[in-house]
């Protein structure tokens, strides 16, 4: 028979989140994936500093892939992004923690491999996805607030990303920045 005494809510705090060390960064793959190979420490913007390092990721690409072969390296990316950050939100303690950036990182150099090799078209697009990824307008806020885990994480960015692609496109075909 059910019991009709409510339960007494548990004096028990959540467990603390687990502090962002380089130790922890370098204890797992996955977490040196989440947290951009270590940029995700930075105590300064990581968010900023997981996007700008898609910028040498993206001059490698450059001379090495076509951009077919960027493109799919960018869905591996992301695949990869999924798990990481999942893995690394867990031992974390914190979902969607701020240092993991991986999900700025990959989502931006989607960016870049739209712009091409337009440091111009690159800078704009820099501005625009960061904007995207701060002020979370729909769809990008929507998937931030309703899909979690690691697909959560790098999905809102990929939306940003996509935003930004489709304003920098508005922009090359009204000739603006010719």
């Amino acid at each position: 028979m059910p019991s009709l005494v409510h339960p007494q809510p548990s004096t028990e705090s959540a467990p603390a989140p687990v502090p962002l060390t380089l130790r922890f960064a370098l204890s797992h793959p996955a977490h040196l994936l989440a947290l951009g190979g270590g940029t995700g420490l930075s105590p300064w913007a990581p968010g900023t500093v997981g996007t700008a390092l898609a910028v040498p990721i993206h001059a490698l690409l450059l001379q090495a892939v076509s951009v077919p072969t960027a493109w799919c390296l960018v869905f591996v990316f992301f695949v990869a992004g999924v798990w990481a950050c999942a893995r690394t939100g867990r031992d974390l303690g914190v979902a969607d923690h701020g240092g993991m950036n991986w999900d700025e990182t990959v989502a931006f150099l989607g960016v870049l491999v739209f712009t091409g090799d337009s440091w111009l078209w690159g800078a704009i697009g820099f501005g625009l996805f960061r904007f995207f990824d701060i002020v979370k307008p729909p769809p990008v806020g929507a998937a931030d607030r309703h899909v979690k885990g690691g697909l959560g994480v790098m999905l809102d960015d990929a939306l940003a990303a996509l935003c930004t692609v489709l304003v920098l496109r508005a922009l090359q075909v009204s000739g603006w920045f010719a």
